[in-house]
């Protein structure tokens, strides 16, 4: 074959290679036969399909969409549909043109999202045979240029003041924009305990301040806790909530009311260790008395009897009589130096009687009142200086510690009538 027969051949090849069959002889020689059209094989498309499905559509907000589905049929003879579709998205039922506009009331009113993919699901059936029917889908998502930065927003103002011992509570929101915070971060000026962490938006945030929170060389008796919300989007946008505490220094109740309780059980110990001794000089005084008062009717018994010896008839009872009255004047330096006058004594059981007469006032005038009496450091050292000043008072008075009585013999016998008419003030 020349050259020339060559290039024909691929010309005819290339041309005609369905409509001609060419054949070679042993010479090489190119025979070109012509094939009736109607002979020509054909593949029929048997299986529906939809032409131009595109998966992903992307709109801009007050963007339209018109777009015209097809498929490899006589459109007339079958019916379209979608299911699942976002508000406003529409399908022609017998063209298969989808529409939409995406208006911005949409997106305002929270019906549509931006950044939200919505999965749509797509059919086309015939109308004839439900049996030729494609079942499809694809994917919307709405964008906008306008971004609407989303906010922490703390559940409270942004200076707060609480004192130590109280319990701050509060929810920390967040204000969605175009892109939802995903996660917050929280961070302090200074490092604290027992709160609550917050991770994500609408959680709660809980924190009590100990009673040593504010030191000493805090100025104002105050101190400045400085909270950071920081909220972050999937873009690593960032917005930052700031909440300042003012967290001033408080009483310590607990503390304080356990130390009062002390201070008042060591009052009530006290008196009964003076009662005790008030007991033990009351008894003294009083058996004193009571000799005392044995020599002075024994005295009065002698002079007495001297005076009725007197005046008898016989010699001998006279002369008696002129001795009793002598024996009785003797009794009398025996009275002093056997029972003298318990005078220090009984101005120390009055002194101890006042004392703790004076401390029984004081506690009750400086009990509790309510659940929680604000003034109990106030009362707690009123205590303390009165029960410092009895002890100083009475600190040369001798205190026996060994009480063989118990309290109930101690009140009954310094509640006694006879005992507090003898320590009673007589009026002149």
């Amino acid at each position: 074959m020349t050259t020339t027969q060559m290039l024909k051949y691929f010309v005819l090849l290339i041309a005609g290679m369905n409509f001609a069959e060419f054949s070679f002889s042993q010479d090489a020689t190119l025979t070109v036969s012509a094939v009736k059209p109607d002979t020509v094989k054909r593949t029929e498309d048997s299986t529906l399909r939809i032409r131009n499905l595109n998966p992903y559509f992307t709109l801009h907000v007050d963007s339209t969409l018109n777009y015209k589905l097809e498929i490899n049929r006589e459109s007339p003879q079958y019916f379209w549909f979608i299911k699942n579709s976002p508000i406003g998205l529409k399908i022609n039922k017998d063209n298969g043109l989808l529409t939409f506009k995406a208006e911005r009331s949409y997106f305002l009113s929270g019906k549509l999202k931006y950044d939200n993919p919505y999965k749509v699901a797509l059919g086309v059936q015939n109308l004839n045979n439900p049996n030729e029917r494609v079942d499809t889908s694809f994917t919307i998502v709405f964008f906008t240029t306008e971004i609407i930065p989303s906010r922490v927003k703390p559940t409270v103002s942004s200076t707060l003041f609480i004192e130590e011992g109280d319990t701050l509570s509060f929810k920390v929101e967040c204000e969605t924009g175009s892109f939802p915070i995903e996660e917050i971060n929280f961070f302090s000026n200074i490092p604290i305990k027992n709160s609550t962490t917050v991770k994500k938006c609408d959680d709660d945030f809980t924190w009590s301040p100990n009673y040593d929170f504010v030191k000493e060389t805090d100025s104002s008796k105050q101190k400045l806790l400085i909270l950071s919300f920081v909220g972050t989007n999937k873009f690593f946008v960032k917005d930052t909530a700031v909440v300042r505490i003012y967290v001033k220094d408080a009483l310590n109740y607990p503390v304080m009311l356990r130390e009062y309780n002390k201070t008042v059980k060591d009052i009530n110990t006290y008196i009964l260790r003076l009662k005790y001794a008030f007991v033990q000089l009351d008894k003294k005084v009083k058996k004193t008395k009571n000799t005392r008062t044995g020599f002075d009717l024994t005295t009065a018994t002698t002079a007495l009897s001297g005076t009725v010896l007197s005046s008898e008839s016989s010699a001998g009872a006279q002369n008696a009589g002129k001795i009793l009255p002598s024996a009785g004047l003797t009794l009398v330096p025996v009275k002093e130096t056997v029972a003298p006058q318990q005078t220090a004594e009984q101005n120390s059981a009055s002194l101890i009687r006042s004392a703790i007469k004076r401390l029984d006032y004081t506690v009750h005038e400086n009990s509790l009142l309510g659940d929680k009496d604000m003034d109990v450091v106030k009362k707690m050292a009123k205590l303390k200086d009165e029960l410092r000043q009895t002890q100083i008072q009475l600190i040369d008075v001798p205190i026996d510690e060994n009480n063989n009585m118990t309290e109930e013999e101690l009140n009954a016998y310094f509640d006694n009538p006879k005992v507090n008419k003898k320590y009673r003030l007589k009026n002149k």
